[in-house]
């Protein structure tokens, strides 16, 4: 009895074996195989800084000059820029035009909504006497796949049960285009503080055996008229 147990596992690992063989040789690089569609195709991030040069004055900041800051400013907050540097060139010709442009550039970024820990004025070493005040934060851009290679016979079957490979690109391509801040897919975005004031109001709920969800207005529901004009 013990020698017929042996013959029948000896010919089950024989057969597990031979059938690895077989699927590891029909199969190669299939671990590495993209698992869905879209893993085959990334989105690549570039860094694309967004600059205002300022030519220095001594009056200060110029009506040209603020009126391209306020532009500059809006297009910060649609993308959600980083820090703001203003960098001022250490050598002018004029060290007080110089000054009173750069703190110029800095108050009118406060008067836009900037947090005044979002700037940051530093010196940068110039060659031309005449250099200008540079304003700028890092941005990015994000560029999809292309999209434009020819299709294969669809009707072809594919090895591994896999799509056809241009299956994901379009997908790819329009999540790079429509997405509003590429900077999203280098790093997650901070999470904003705790309401601990209405935190603090839950929890007195909870404890008292009260509901903890906000009032039911009555004003805000209504229903549709099936009433053809």
């Amino acid at each position: 009895m013990w020698s017929n147990r042996l013959v029948i596992l000896g010919a089950a690992a024989a057969a597990s074996l031979s059938l690895s063989a077989c699927a590891g040789a029909n199969n190669p690089g299939m671990d590495s195989a993209a698992l869905t569609p879209t893993e085959r195709y990334s989105i690549q991030v570039t860094p694309h800084p967004q600059e205002v040069r300022l030519a220095t004055h001594e009056q200060g900041l110029s009506a040209n000059q603020a009126s391209a800051l306020s532009e500059f400013a809006r297009d910060w907050m649609r993308a959600e820029g980083g820090p703001i540097t203003v960098q001022t060139p250490a050598e002018n010709a004029s060290p007080g035009a110089a000054y009173r442009t750069t703190e110029g550039a800095r108050r009118f970024l406060l008067s836009q909504g900037v947090a005044p820990d979002r700037i940051r004025v530093v010196a940068y070493r110039a060659e031309d006497e005449h250099a200008p005040i540079i304003v700028g934060y890092l941005a990015y851009a994000a560029h999809g796949p292309d999209c434009s290679a020819a299709w294969g016979n669809l009707t072809a079957s594919v090895d591994n049960n896999l799509g056809n490979a241009n299956f994901g690109c379009a997908v790819t391509a329009n999540v790079a285009a429509a997405i509003a801040n590429p900077g999203d897919l280098v790093q997650p975005r901070t999470e904003d503080p705790v309401d601990a004031a209405r935190r603090g109001v839950v929890l007195g709920h909870y404890r008292a055996g009260e509901n903890t969800s906000s009032n039911y207005d009555h004003q805000a529901s209504g229903t549709v008229s099936s009433a053809v004009n």
